[in-house]
């Protein structure tokens, strides 16, 4: 029954992550001066069908929305999981989805990753991201080797995009799962699983 409820949630994720692509692709999307690692031209991203992993896979985590980096994440005096957020504010002025399974399957589709409009962002670069790439990251918290204490396991993808799909290698105990946005050229973090207010763009 689990893995038919799993299933069925997965499914119903990519759905939705495919229509919003769709909904999103006329030229309504902010991006940056810098683009989005190559993906003009309204690549979408390669959404996995559940139905042709191994039988024993599971869907770990669904998410609907991030949270950007902002207040007292910004910079290195707050790191989550280890992970600091970038020196400068961002938000998500669009939309951000994504799901991990337990076999290690890591989808994240995000619109509108930008600049907000507060203090101490540039006008010229709000509504905007200076980034050509963007990771994702996996925080799992895990049992340590003698099983006293537990360690924090983080597990970065080597590229990514508007649209990541990547396959990663997970601990074999995954407990308390985040998934980071990172920089394409740094490992800080610009958006995370979690929710806040909307920031304005304009």
């Amino acid at each position: 029954m689990r893995s038919i409820i799993a299933h069925g949630i997965a499914l119903a994720l990519a759905a939705t992550l495919a229509g919003s692509a769709a909904a999103e692709n006329n030229g309504r999307m902010v991006w940056g001066p810098a683009g989005m690692g190559g993906m003009g031209g309204g690549q979408e991203p390669n959404l996995p069908s559940m139905g042709h992993e191994k039988q024993e896979t599971r869907l770990l985590l669904a998410f609907g929305t991030m949270a950007g980096v902002d207040g007292p994440f910004v910079g290195d005096a707050n790191p989550i999981r280890n992970v600091v957020g970038d020196e400068s504010p961002w938000t998500v002025s669009k939309s951000a989805r994504g799901f991990l399974t337990t076999s290690g399957h890591l989808v994240i589709h995000v619109r509108g990753l930008v600049f907000p409009n507060e203090p101490g962002v540039p006008a010229d670069i709000v509504g905007t991201n200076d980034e050509a790439q963007f990771r994702g990251l996996v925080s799992c918290l895990t049992p340590s080797a003698d099983g006293m204490s537990v360690e924090t396991m983080n597990v970065t993808t080597t590229t990514g995009n508007a649209n990541i799909d990547a396959q990663l290698t997970l601990p074999s105990s995954c407990i308390a799962p985040i998934v980071f946005v990172l920089a394409g050229s740094e490992d800080k973090w610009f958006a995370v699983t979690g929710s806040e207010p909307p920031e304005p763009v304009h």
